[in-house]
């Protein structure tokens, strides 16, 4: 592979387009930003004036209360993300249906106070955006709805739920005999139930104000992993119907529940096959690079190889969805548990990760190209670009050409708002990014997190820096130091 360079090595246009040559790919991009130009331009979406094309993305939080509620942490986020100037607010938070289904045990979820609490974080977003003089207006605030199936970590141990048994990732969440694989295996009737409380959810977030949720597929939680359910047994598995059935089953029980919220998905629109770091030689040396990990099991979006795009099946999902009352789709790639180079290109992978196995320019071009790509087939839904923090400085020059080409409706942000939330701000204001602020995506808002710790920006935002955790995560990396580059 041509070895990773740091993006602070492309500090010209030059050097950016010589780059892309080099790799092979051709990500779009304008040389000078307009104040006035794509990026600040309004859109409709269900009937609301959205103010400009910036987008929060959400992500999963792992500084909630025992129960699920929000702490002091999570409304300094959400506020950050009001005080952003973004005017589309997915979810800000992957939002457990129940308590089972968290992914850690400080993951905000479902409780006998989910709607005072959802209306509080509103509240906090909305006093962020008014911070600013900014008008509410055009601002549309959603909720992602997530359960984390294989991957659901309530108490901090594995309780996996399955759709499928996995010859692969069984083994990585404890699944490793015949008794385990039944126990952790979703019945039919358990998935039923489970479709209710994501309508339930709904009802409280239309309760509490929100203007629209999202029925989470992606990332190789429970919604994803149906999608390549080919072997499972019942209603809820086999054909390309029966693996849509539980995403499509949950848009329709939202509708009925929560009529006067918009509704959107976050889809990972292709996976690949499970990686890990390289063998044993290659560990000693401290290199560590990723290699894939071939199975039988067949990733939603990919070829048979598990290695390649394949985007039929995730062009019939999005006409399927279309039909199914679906405004918008976030799109994103993979799964940050067995192949997060795919999913969250980086230059430092996190501590239990792996070097890329490739350039992560080229992860961040597979994520756009393929948006584009079915973009221009579904030309009736709204689409959430993801995967443009890695760019770093040339971050708005690339987002502003995708939007001006078409190739996006609206450029999403995720590692980006917690080390810097106001640059979209400073980008529609005409104002230099700021360096200091800049993600250089060192993988600690997942290093923390993976270890216990509160989720935030340790190197960059100050209230983390000082927090005691700095410290603990600062050993963590120390002992985990040859899984750099």
């Amino acid at each position: 592979m041509s070895e990773p360079q740091k993006m602070s090595r492309l500090g010209t246009f030059e050097k950016f387009a010589a780059r892309q040559k080099e790799l092979g790919i051709n990500l779009p991009i304008d040389k000078e930003l307009e104040v006035e130009g794509p990026l600040a331009t309004s859109i409709q979406i269900a009937g609301h004036r959205v103010g400009n094309r910036f987008a929060v993305l959400p992500m999963e939080g792992w500084d909630a209360t025992p129960d699920g509620r929000p702490t002091a942490l999570v409304h300094r986020r959400w506020t950050r993300f009001g005080e952003s100037g973004a005017k589309l607010v997915w979810g800000g938070e992957a939002y457990a249906v129940t308590p089972e289904a968290r992914a850690n045990p400080q993951q905000l979820c479902a409780n006998p106070d989910t709607e005072r609490d959802l209306t509080a974080l509103r509240s906090s977003l909305l006093k962020g955006h008014r911070s600013f003089g900014d008008s509410t207006e055009d601002l549309l605030i959603g909720l992602q709805l997530t359960h984390s199936g294989r991957f659901a970590r309530p108490q901090g141990n594995p309780v996996p739920r399955t759709v499928y048994s996995h010859p692969v990732l069984d083994s990585r969440v404890g699944i490793n005999s015949d008794s385990d694989r039944k126990k952790a295996l979703l019945s039919d009737g358990e998935v039923d139930d489970l479709i209710g409380r994501y309508a339930a959810t709904a009802a409280h977030a239309q309760n509490a104000g929100f203007d629209f949720v999202d029925v989470k597929a992606c990332h190789g939680y429970l919604g994803h992993e149906f999608l390549s359910a080919i072997d499972r047994q019942g209603r809820y598995g086999g054909s390309f119907h029966g693996r849509t059935r539980f995403l499509l089953d949950s848009i329709s029980a939202v509708r009925s529940a929560a009529p006067d919220l918009t509704i959107g998905c976050r889809l990972s629109i292709f996976d690949f096959h499970p990686f890990r770091a390289s063998d044993a030689a290659a560990q000693a040396a401290k290199k560590r690079v990723g290699e894939a990990i071939p199975s039988p099991a067949s990733p939603f979006g990919a070829t048979s190889s598990g290695l390649d795009l394949d985007l039929t099946e995730s062009s019939l999902l999005l006409d399927a969805l279309e039909k199914a009352g679906v405004t918008m789709i976030c799109t994103t790639a993979g799964s940050p548990y067995y192949n997060p180079h795919i999913q969250r290109p980086a230059f430092y992978p996190p501590s239990d990760g792996y070097r890329p196995p490739e350039d992560p320019l080229v992860g961040v071009a597979r994520q756009l190209c393929a948006t584009a790509e079915l973009k221009a087939q579904h030309p009736g839904l709204i689409f959430i670009g993801s995967g443009y923090t890695y760019l770093q400085e040339w971050l708005p020059y690339v987002g502003q050409a995708a939007i001006r080409e078409s190739e996006a409706d609206l450029v999403g942000l995720g590692r980006m708002m917690l080390s810097y939330p106001q640059l979209p701000r400073d980008v529609l204001n005409g104002r230099a990014a700021k360096r200091s602020l800049i993600c250089r995506t060192f993988s600690d808002c997942t290093t923390a997190p993976r270890n216990g710790l509160v989720s935030g920006c340790y190197p960059i935002d100050p209230e983390y820096k000082r927090r005691p955790e700095a410290k603990r995560l600062a050993e963590i990396k120390k002992l985990s130091k040859d899984t750099k580059l």
